[in-house]
């Protein structure tokens, strides 16, 4: 048996040693991974950066827990990271694109009339948006605010008159 197999093993039937050594390089490498990708992968939390996390995370376990080969999770992943990488460009420099991957933002709320089409659209209720406005606006009071819209990440914001 040779020394790399040893430390971190082959197939399935992995020591506690082994998984510990693959999760330590598994660590190293998704650190690597997730710089290349870049800060929205983990700041926006918009649907493509969810996208990336989760697949990234699934893909990557298989390694540690020796249910697929090494090279090809490792090369799976960074095209992943790459293609997430390549749709941010697209993003930032073709506004259509960015509308069809991320959406729009939706207006909810305009001059004291909640938007009941756009609300049920966004599946949001009055109090998900006063809940918000609360949080966003620091206030209760609707005569205060001009419009209210859910953002492309999710996110509810009151713009204050």
């Amino acid at each position: 048996m040779s020394v790399i197999e040893e430390i971190f093993g082959a197939g399935r039937d992995l020591s506690v040693f082994q998984m510990t050594n693959r999760a330590i390089v598994m660590f190293f490498i998704a650190l690597v991974l997730i710089r290349i990708s870049g800060r929205r992968s983990f700041g926006l939390h918009a649907p493509l950066d969810n996208i990336i996390s989760i697949i990234l995370g699934a893909v990557l376990s298989r390694a540690i827990v020796g249910a697929s080969d090494f090279l090809p999770v490792i090369t799976s992943s960074a095209v992943l990271v790459l293609l997430h990488r390549l749709f941010a460009l697209l993003m930032v420099h073709h506004p259509g694109f960015s509308k069809l991957v991320a959406g729009d933002k939706i207006l909810v709320f305009k001059n004291g009339i909640f938007i009941e089409k756009n609300m049920n659209r966004a599946q949001v209720c009055k109090d998900d948006i006063l809940q918000e406005v609360r949080r966003s606006a620091l206030t209760e009071d609707l005569e205060k605010i001009e419009k209210v819209y859910i953002e492309r990440n999710g996110e509810i914001n009151a713009v204050k008159k």
